[in-house]
């Protein structure tokens, strides 16, 4: 690894986590900056899961107080999102690069739509104080979304705060709190998976690591001084640049 590669992962890292911090979509950015780099693609998506765990773990300690009292309730959703992202993790790693580089471009431009449509898909507030099982068709949801979350997981937020929003009671607060905890849960065992399967590239995810962290405590002074839209706006270019590149460069 170069010293100009390693700071470009520094640098992604970083915008990484402040962009996590503001409006999300982090995981455009560390996918990106690993392919320019030249790291195969499913080697990036699997680092990228790494490298954005950190963040997943400090958004559900800061809903806390809101997860002690549903925690319990949610376990069944937490279970099947267990099975659906292992499920989807051994997907990626039954498929060699030049299959996924096929699909990249494909869930790069449905992530970006998912992504820039995300301040439409947020819930409206629903009757109830629990954020906890609601339904057959809820499960179901949840279940195919921790799928995508362990095969590719850029836009999984948005969908699944869009997905509990339609089957799960609770306000808004809620249901983030939801969607944190459960995004541990698709993530770690994915990272399990993937670690497993020896797809992880440790040294650039080294460099990502606490350069997100960084860039998650500075993303608080961004989020005062830079309106949330130019970094929504900022994540989109992203991911349509990426989605140009793979469709290009085939």
């Amino acid at each position: 690894m170069s010293v100009f590669h390693a700071i470009l992962l520094f640098l992604a890292g970083f915008l990484s986590g402040a962009a996590n911090a503001v409006a999300g979509g982090g995981t455009f950015i560390t996918f990106g900056a690993m392919t320019l780099v030249g790291v195969p693609p499913i080697v990036a998506n699997a680092t990228s899961s790494v490298t954005q765990f950190p963040g997943y773990i400090t958004s559900t300690l800061a809903y806390w107080d809101d997860i002690r009292h549903f925690w319990r309730g949610a376990l069944l959703l937490c279970l099947i999102s267990a099975i659906g992202a292992m499920a989807g993790a051994l997907i990626l790693l039954a498929l060699d690069n030049p299959s996924f580089r096929a699909l990249v471009p494909w869930l790069l431009l449905g992530a970006t739509a998912l992504f820039a449509a995300g301040p439409w898909l947020k819930p409206a507030p629903k009757p109830g104080h629990e954020a906890a099982v609601g339904s057959l068709a809820g499960s179901l949801a949840q279940f195919v979304t921790a799928i995508y979350g362990g095969f590719f997981g850029a836009g999984m937020g948005v969908m699944m705060l869009a997905t509990l929003g339609l089957t799960q009671a609770g306000d808004y607060h809620r249901l983030n709190a939801l969607k944190n905890m459960l995004a541990v849960v698709i993530a770690a065992v994915a990272i399990i998976v993937f670690v497993s399967g020896g797809v992880v590239a440790w040294p650039q995810a080294i460099i990502m690591i606490p350069a997100g962290a960084l860039g998650g405590y500075a993303g608080v002074w961004i989020a005062k001084r830079v309106p949330q839209n130019v970094v929504r706006g900022f994540v989109v270019a992203v991911g349509l640049f990426l989605a140009f590149y793979y469709f290009t460069k085939g």
